[in-house]
Parts: C-alpha cells; structure tokens; sequence
C-alpha cells in the first residue's frame, strides 16, 4: 500500500517577493513548485497539496477597493475572497502539475477542492483580531473605514501605512476530509485547504455561513494531515532547515527535533510568530496525534534523505 503524504506550500511558492504578480510568474513558479513534487511521487507517495494565499487575497481585495472606489462595485468579504483564490491557484497548481507529469509520463487525475473549514464563532481569537489583510490605507481612511463598518485596523510601523486585521481562530472540522483522503489513496492529486480554508461557523442550527477570518495555512494542514492518517506531514519554507538563534553570529541548523525540544525552543523565543513558530506549532500538532514525523525544509528538498527538519515523537 503507498503511503499517504501531505505538503504545504507556502504562498510565496506561487508569488515571490518582488515580482508584480503576473499570471506568467505564478504559472512558472506553479511548474517549479510541480517539479519538486516528482521526487515524493517517484518515491511511491500518494499526494495532497495544500498551499498558501497571503499574496493572491491581498491583490484580490485591492483589487476590490479600487472597484468599489473607481465604480461603486460591492467589496466582496474576505470568505468570498478565499474562494476566489482557492479557485484560481488550484487551477494553476493543477494545470502545471498536469504538464509536469506529462513530461514524466505519468497519468493521475488531479482535483481542486474548495475547502470550506468549521470554526468557533466564540473563539476568543475574534475578541482581539491581530492577522493584517488586504491593502494598505491612510490613517483618516482607516479611521473612516472603521467609524461606517465594524472592523479594525492597525498601524503597520514598519510600512507606515494602516491595515485591516481579522482573527486566526482554531480549525475545528475541514469539510470533505473523507473524501479528500479516499481520492488521494485511490492515487490520484488533491489540492485542498488553500489558504487555510474558508472559516464557516455555524449562524443557527444547521447553518453555517462564511466569517471574516483567516485560519493558518499550516495549522489546517497539519489537521487535514492528522485527519487523513498522512504518513508524513511536510510543510515548505524558504530555508532547508529549522535554526535557533536565526540571524546571529550563533545560528545552528537543525536536522531533527522531538516535540520537547521544540516546544522549549518555542518557549524560549525562538522561533519568530511572523516566520517559523507557526510551522512548529503545525509540525507539534500532526506528530502528537499521530505519532508520525513531520518534516520542515525548502521545496527543493522534498523526498531527499536527510533533507529538512524532521520534528518526532521522541
């Protein structure tokens, strides 16, 4: 039987920094992104692929600002949003994983899920929202934003401009998990939870709606992956291996940690909120309900001996 794993990819594999966005750029980083798939493929794994969204939502609602300012179109939400991008970087991820494959002479169907995920709406990450979206803003506009709609914004000291900010709430349940995991150990590609998922919660009985929210791209993964009894959970950065003391003259890479290392780690601060202390909080995640290791390395060191951090049991 193959074995069953999860990759995340952060959105910056589909837009880097520094490029303007254009459909050419994303699709060639879709097909660079592809490529480094083969190496688990040819390794016998079964596949889903999650990915990030940071950059598509943020040009997807100035996009909708400028709409909204220029014609008077209607400003979609933010769960709206999400689903747009799942939509147009599934397709993306999917068209380049297609042609990549044919190169290789391999044949799988690869399906796109849009992925709704279920959250608390009691969750106490919506008392204190601190996840910033979406384009920057002046301080009178924001203030004008925040006085007609019941929103927040936040100065953003080191870009000097305000923006909105919206609540990172716990995923609880990732709808069509059964059938994610049936497609993909049939042997086909899923591509789900983009983004995180689109946070729902639950209006009255038995009716969910969408919530203006972001829910982390990794920690979502790590419970689809959990869910789904993945046999290895990897989540891709911009660094091949997990350091302490990051950027100083003391940096050391790590080849493997156990979930008490690195929860000691995390205590002690090393791992930055906006960088890695996410992908470990993931990683810790997926191998303490599994018992599984989970791994945290560049793309290009996907299904390569030795390649990442390999975060254990023990």
């Amino acid at each position: 039987m193959k074995k069953l794993a999860v990759i995340a990819f952060g959105g910056n594999a589909l837009l880097r920094a520094g490029q303007k966005g254009t459909i050419d750029e994303q699709e060639e980083n879709a097909f660079l992104a592809s490529k480094n798939l083969m190496k688990l493929i040819n390794r016998k794994y079964n596949i889903v692929l999650t990915h990030g969204n940071g950059p598509q939502v943020g040009n997807i609602m100035l996009a909708n600002t400028a709409g909204n300012k220029m014609y008077g179109i209607p400003e979609m939400p933010m769960d709206i949003c999400g689903a747009y991008s799942q939509g147009f970087i599934g397709y993306m991820l999917e068209q380049q994983l297609r042609n990549v494959l044919m190169k290789e002479d391999k044949d799988r169907d690869i399906i796109s899920i849009i992925t709704q995920v279920l959250v608390d709406k009691h969750d106490p990450a919506f008392e204190k929202p601190t996840k910033p979206v979406g384009p920057y803003y002046t301080k009178e506009e924001a203030m004008e934003f925040m006085k007609n709609a019941k929103v927040v914004f936040k100065e953003d000291l080191k870009r000097g401009g305000w923006r909105k900010v919206v609540a990172s709430p716990e995923p609880l349940v990732i709808f069509n998990q059964k059938t994610i995991e049936k497609i993909a150990r049939s042997g086909h590609i899923v591509i789900a939870v983009g983004g995180g998922g689109i946070p729902c919660f639950y209006v009255e009985e038995n009716k969910i709606q969408g919530i203006d929210a972001v829910i982390d791209k990794d920690l979502a993964s790590s419970r689809l992956a959990a869910g789904i009894r993945a046999d290895k959970f990897f989540i891709l950065t911009d660094i091949p291996k997990v350091c302490i003391n990051f950027n100083t003259p003391q940096e050391k890479s790590l080849d493997r940690l156990t979930i008490r290392q690195a929860k000691k780690y995390m205590d002690e601060g090393q791992f930055g909120e906006g960088s890695m202390a996410p992908k470990i909080r993931a990683a810790i995640n997926f191998v303490e309900q599994t018992g599984k290791d989970a791994i945290i390395t560049e793309p290009g060191k996907l299904g390569i001996d030795n390649g990442g951090t390999r975060i254990t049991i023990v």
